[in-house]
Formats: structure tokens, sequence, C-alpha cells
């Protein structure tokens, strides 16, 4: 073999040896979500064979491999409110199709958006959690033990089956943080202060959940006068935790290492400290305007915008000033609907043609 040829061989195998690494170290828990048969009740996986998971989650697997599919639906509970809170925004938290990450390199950069999606993420597990404790689907928790709130009505009985938010807490804070407790980075690295950003905005996705916990009640009483209620704790709507995240991400702290390259502190000293409940970041957004690959950006062309808003939803933000065409699309719907004794509900099918906004 020629030195040119074992040159060429060398870095071929290197080139191999780089892209194992680089999709090992992609994989992500919440791929969980978008894995059927982790949103199936009962389902016992093989933990060994989820490549999602790091070595100390495999091994949380192993000991609570009933809880696998709930997290895998609190995944795409998180997924899902991701995609509902940008669906108006140039980044709509888009999930590419038979990628490990789930979302592509956009998740690879500390940005804004890496922090709502693993603050998303591990609300949507505490969620997911709690609920499947309530329902039984759980060996090691049941209802909610929380104690009786002082405000609550002397008259009025607590004790009925609730959501266990306190188990959702512990449990989320355990398997989510293992991914990050797992690496040992250097000091100063970039790694490091993803690592403690991710722990970060983790806390900060389950504390929207837990410290909104509502008190749900239920009237006893002859024909319904609702002179007793029983009540017990129940979660916060997950579409108010998603819109709680999201205020929290438009105000999002840029930070960075402090001196001792021990911990992260805001970037502007002159503002406050940031808090345990706001999101935390350390690289700029990339331009979600023009795909680009290395980003993961898919860009906004042909995306749908309204011509009439001054929002992020307008043609002129949407489409970043390149301007928009129009087409005309048909839409068939039900109208015209009636009720009828008894009791069905009957409607007419109507068509009509409305304009379409797409960015160019």
């Amino acid at each position: 073999m020629t030195e040119t040829q074992w040159n060429g061989t060398v870095l071929y195998l290197l080139g191999i040896v780089q892209a194992i690494f680089v999709v090992v170290n992609a994989n992500v828990w919440w791929s969980l979500g978008t894995n059927p048969r982790m949103l199936m009740v009962g389902v016992q996986p093989f933990c060994t064979e989820l490549r999602e998971l790091s070595p100390g989650q495999i091994r949380a697997c192993q000991n609570h491999h009933d809880h696998m599919p709930s997290v895998g639906r609190g995944a795409r509970l998180g997924i899902t409110e991701c995609q509902t809170q940008f669906k108006n925004r140039r980044w709509n938290c888009t999930t590419i199709e038979d990628d490990r990450t789930v979302f592509g390199p956009v998740i690879q950069i500390a940005s804004r958006e890496a922090a709502f999606m693993h603050s998303i993420l591990a609300a949507g597990v505490v969620s997911a959690i709690a609920r499947s404790c309530r329902d039984g689907e759980l060996s090691s928790c049941h209802c909610s033990k929380a104690l009786r709130p002082k405000e609550l009505v002397r008259d009025w009985i607590w004790g009925g089956c609730g959501d266990n938010i306190q188990y959702g807490y512990k449990f989320g804070s355990y398997f989510v943080d293992l991914r990050e407790k797992d690496k040992n980075h250097p000091r100063l690295s970039p790694e490091l202060s993803r690592m403690l950003m991710n722990l970060h905005n983790n806390e900060a996705g389950r504390r929207a959940v837990y410290n909104y916990a509502n008190v749900a009640c239920k009237c006893h009483g002859v024909s319904g006068s609702c002179s007793l209620k029983t009540c017990w704790q129940a979660l916060p709507p997950f579409k108010d935790v998603g819109k709680r995240l999201k205020d929290r991400y438009d105000g999002a702290v840029e930070v960075k290492f402090n001196k001792r390259g021990t911990r992260l502190i805001r970037k502007k000293r002159r503002f406050n400290k940031p808090t345990q409940d706001d999101l935390l970041y350390v690289n700029t957004s990339p331009d979600y305007c023009v795909a680009n690959k290395t980003t993961g950006s898919l860009g906004t062309v042909g995306r749908e915008c309204n011509r009439l808003s001054e929002g992020m939803d307008g043609c002129r933000l949407m489409c970043c000033g390149r301007g928009y065409n129009t087409f005309k699309r048909k839409l068939v719907e039900r109208c015209q609907c009636k009720f009828h004794w008894c009791c069905y509900v009957k409607c007419r099918t109507c068509e009509r043609i409305v304009d379409i906004n797409s960015c160019k």
C-alpha cells in the first residue's frame, strides 16, 4: 500500500469513527416520544435496545420499566405543545423524520430554542408521570398525597384521587437530568456550558408545572345544589404551562461562565440575577429565514403567512422581506348545522374559496 493510499484509508476510518460519535451523542431521550412502542401502556421495553438513553437512563429504565410509556407520552406532549406555541414563528419547532435528535442540528446549539425545548419536554414528563400515578398505571406511586390547602373552604372534603405532581417532579428530575449528569466535560468548555444550561432549563420546565398545581372539585348535594364539594390536587392545563414557558423564552437570559468556570452567570451584569424559573441560553439563535443544514434551519420559503398581520405570523416578518405569493384554495367544511330532536346534529357541506399567502 502506498503512502497516499494509507493516508486515504486512515482518513476514511477516522470519518467513520467521527460519524458514529456524532450519531451516538446526538441520540436523546425525548425521541422516545416518537417511538410507537413507548406510547403503549403495559409495554416493557428492552432498555438496552433503546439507543436514545444514556447509561444512567438505561439503569433507570431497568428499575422502572413501567414508567417508560409515560416518559414517551410526556415527550410527545412537550413536542406537540412546542409546535403549538411556535406555529406562527420563523422557527416552528419542526421535527425531522428519521432523525434521532427529533429536531435536527438546531438542538445542538445552546440557543433560546434549545432552552425552550428542554424546558417543555421536562415539563411534559412531570405531567405524564403525575397523571399515570393517578390512573394506577405505575407500581411505585398512586394518588397524590398533597396536604389540604389552607384556603380551602372548611366544609369541603379533601381526598379525591389527585394527580401525583410530587412524584412526577421527583421522577422527572431523576430520569431527565441523568442524561446530562452522565457526562463529564472539561472546565470552561462549550459542552460544559451546554450541560449546565440544559440542567437549569430542565428544572425551569418542571417548576412551570409543580408550582402551578390547581385544586379541582366535584359538587355534591340534593339536585346539584353544590352544598358540598370533594376536592383534590390537579395538574395545570398543559397549554398554560406552554404559554408560561413561551413567555420565559421571550425573556430568556443570556449567560456565560463565571471566572472559575463552575457556573453560569448573566452576561449583562447590570440586570438582576436569573431565577430558577428563567430560561437560560449561551449562544445567539441562528438565522431562521434561510435554510441551512449546518444549523438545522429549514428557512421560511413556502411558509404560509397573514398579509394583514403586523406580528410574527405576518408576511413582512415571516418572509424576511422577500415578499410573498398569493393563490386560491378551496375549503370544504361543515356548515348550517341544525339540532334534530332527538338527538343528533345534521350539517350541510359547504365550499368556499380563500386566498392563501406563502413566502417567496
